[in-house]
């Protein structure tokens, strides 16, 4: 919980400190890092899957037969922000592997720092799933709040954000733009500088992930 708001969980977990550690090192290679925002990202999607709804089905042990749980429907949908977010999918699969996965495509202005759509497909019926959205960044929260707006604009209800990092400035912004959705992160940073980089930060996800500058 964060400043009281119950929508929003910071993440403890001493792995996802040390792994969120090893994402800073600016000597951290593309390979590792890649592999470590899909750990962070199974990590903190643990915890956002807590309230998954369960059923029973009857089941054969080799004991005896047995009513056990299992998760309630198939419906779950993973959606990243590109590009940057596509590096938190693979993780979130692992979790949630019959889940489908919608893109919405995001720009920033490097002047205005304003978030700019340049695709949107979501998997349908969008209104009935339980709906993943995630970034490794939370900066500015523009292009969370428009990404949000979007899934909500072609009938999407059940919404969670999951980050790695996040700048209180724009933690704040998308919790009262959305206060209907649950946020998680991995850690809370300190700031933005003025070029609305978060700091201490991890530099660029999307170019690090992808070896790209």
């Amino acid at each position: 919980m964060y400043n009281g708001n119950e929508n929003i969980v910071i993440c403890d977990h001493p792995l996802v400190k040390h792994k969120i550690t090893m994402l800073r090192n600016k000597n951290t290679g593309t390979n590792e890092f890649r592999a470590i925002v899909e750990e962070i990202a199974m990590l903190v999607g643990y915890e956002a899957l807590r309230d998954l709804e369960l059923d029973e089905i009857e089941v054969e042990t080799p004991i005896e037969t047995a009513m056990c749980p299992v998760i309630a429907g198939k419906k779950q949908a993973i959606v990243p922000i590109l590009r940057a977010g596509l590096g938190m999918v693979g993780g979130m699969l692992k979790l949630m592997p019959t889940a489908k996965v919608g893109h919405i495509g995001m720009y920033r202005d490097e002047e205005t720092f304003e978030p700019h759509e340049y695709f949107c497909k979501l998997p349908a019926p969008i209104e009935e799933r339980k709906i993943f959205v995630v970034d490794p960044m939370l900066a500015t929260g523009g292009s969370a709040i428009d990404a949000i707006n979007l899934i909500k604009g072609r009938g999407g209800k059940d919404i969670t954000f999951l980050c790695i990092i996040a700048a209180p400035e724009g933690l704040e912004k998308l919790a009262a733009a959305h206060p209907d959705v649950k946020i998680f992160v991995g850690n809370l940073d300190r700031e933005l500088n003025a070029n609305a980089y978060i700091c201490p930060g991890l530099g660029d996800a999307g170019d690090r992930i992808f070896g790209t500058k």
